[in-house]
């Protein structure tokens, strides 16, 4: 289900070019066992130069270093999450083996992300929504106006950022209700 903002869009239904959603990608026992897993995680609050965000995540294959300005390698990728990769990969049409970065979040209620798009590292951005659903807003500016769109993500859902709508839209989530994870599957831009 998505909404649409502003009436920019030609179809009431679409959004940004490149934006991709499948409804029960998973069924509720997988996703209860995968939000067992990130629970259990190392999780730590997200940190971004001096600033630390109310998200906790644990990064895997590759995390950004905010201080340094560049990638990292992280620990590998769980045993446990590949068999969602690979199946993340081929929905998306992806080569098996393509997700070379992995980031599990946990938003408690009352905590989002604010604007923005992944680093240019990055090529491809999936997203599995766990726990509570969410509002996934895009935006792009539009002369001085902003073109808007909002995806709600519900759970067990899989999302794709590819084409437009990674590299010319910036995206954000409100205030989640109620604990959501997700984790995000990333392939690597020239890798």
């Amino acid at each position: 289900m998505t909404q649409q903002q502003l009436g920019l869009f030609a179809d009431p239904h679409e959004g940004p070019a490149g934006l991709r959603y499948a409804e029960n990608f998973i069924d509720a026992t997988a996703e209860q066992e995968l939000i067992g897993r990130v629970a259990t995680l190392p999780l730590q609050r997200f940190q971004f130069g001096a600033f630390e965000g109310n998200r906790r995540v644990a990064s895997f294959g590759y995390r950004y270093d905010y201080a340094l300005q560049r990638l990292a390698e992280a620990d590998p990728i769980p045993d446990w999450v590949l068999p969602v990769a690979r199946q993340a990969e081929a929905w998306a049409g992806l080569a098996e083996g393509s997700v070379r970065q992995v980031l599990c979040t946990e938003y408690e209620a009352g905590i989002g992300i604010g604007w923005h798009r992944d680093k240019p590292h990055f090529d491809k951005v999936l997203g599995l929504s766990l726990g509570a659903p969410c509002k996934f807003r895009f935006r792009r500016r539009s002369g001085d106006k902003w073109e808007r769109h909002t995806l709600e993500a519900l759970p067990r859902s899989l999302y794709l950022i590819d084409g437009e709508a990674r590299s010319q839209w910036e995206h954000s989530i409100p205030p989640v209700e109620a604990k959501r994870y997700s984790i995000t599957f990333r392939t690597m831009k020239g890798r």
